[in-house]
């Protein structure tokens, strides 16, 4: 006669987690989360850093020299005999030579994404996708010297006489500027199109839809948001760049809107006022400061403003 053998009375759920627990320590998972913690406490730590630097001689600049006359003042010439502070001719220079990149480099970049996402066959996508990324290894003292040898000379010959463009001028360096920013709005712009589901594209081609209105109708929405962080990546280094605009732009901070005159972006005073004779204990060495302070916040609102657009336009599929 067999007996009865009751059924296995199950662990409870804190058991079980106990038990999980209990079990051998994964030292190897340990050390890879402190890794991955110490390199996000690094660059949290230099932007600290960055930001401790920047304020005190920053506060001891503006001791002496009025806000008012820094943010609307149109003379800069803080290393001469007889200084003016005004910031204008700087900040008009950089943001003329942005936008100059910007009009190369988004359509441009754009362009090259959608057709790598959309038209390129497989093999072809392969070959052309590394081949643009190697443009962005390329030193930024060679795309000046391009600009000044190459560029300039050609837009001379276009604008003969005195209208004409100077030895260095703003054109050619936002033109190549934007050469330069291309394979980054054009590499990332593809990768988040490349993310969209082929769910979407084969929706949208069994309603009827040929591949441009598939591109730009569908694909491009669903990424808009990896292609505006491309956007603003790409107006961020095109704003931090120096040795473009350093040769080719020149050292004369005028205030003009004329691409084809000389000016002096908030970058290139930076590299000239820190490579020449200025002592560090002097006043003028602290006019650094301040410019590369207000460069700082203009990059940090600029990446604030693609948080809010990233988060605002993101589309998440299952």
């Amino acid at each position: 006669m067999s007996r009865l053998v009751p059924p296995p009375v199950p662990e409870s759920p804190d058991a079980v987690f106990r038990s999980l627990r209990k079990g051998r320590p994964r030292y190897g998972e340990l050390v890879i989360q402190g890794l991955l913690l110490a390199a996000a406490l690094v660059s949290v730590g230099t932007t600290v850093g960055i930001v401790l630097a920047l304020i005190p001689p920053t506060a001891e600049f503006f001791e002496r020299v009025d806000v008012g006359e820094f943010f609307t003042g149109t003379e800069w010439t803080a290393l001469f005999s007889d200084p003016s502070y005004g910031v204008l001719p700087l900040l008009t220079a950089t943001v003329l030579i942005t936008g100059i990149a910007l009009l190369v480099a988004i359509p441009v970049g754009l362009g090259a994404a959608i057709y790598l996402s959309e038209y390129a066959a497989p093999r072809v996508r392969k070959v052309l996708k590394p081949v643009l990324e190697v443009l962005a290894g390329i030193p930024t003292v060679v795309y000046g010297f391009f600009a000044f040898a190459f560029i300039t000379p050609l837009l001379q010959d276009i604008w003969p006489g005195s209208a004409g463009p100077e030895v260095k001028n703003a054109l050619a360096a936002g033109l190549v500027m934007g050469v330069m920013i291309v394979p980054t709005i054009a590499s990332l712009s593809e990768d988040a199109m490349s993310a969209v589901p082929q769910s979407l594209r084969d929706g949208a081609f069994a309603l009827g839809s040929g591949k441009r209105q598939v591109a730009v109708r569908v694909v491009m929405p669903a990424a808009l948001s990896g292609i505006i962080a491309a956007f603003v990546l790409g107006v961020s280094r095109a704003v931090g760049e120096t040795m473009i605009v350093l040769i080719a732009s020149g050292a004369r901070p005028d205030f003009t809107l004329d691409p084809l005159r000389e000016m002096q972006t908030m970058t290139a005073f930076i590299a000239q006022a820190a490579s020449g004779d200025v002592s560090t204990a002097s006043f003028e060495y602290k006019t650094i400061f301040a410019v590369g302070a207000l460069l700082f916040v203009l990059t940090f609102v600029m990446n604030a403003i693609s948080i809010r657009l990233v988060r605002k336009y993101r589309e998440v599929y299952e």
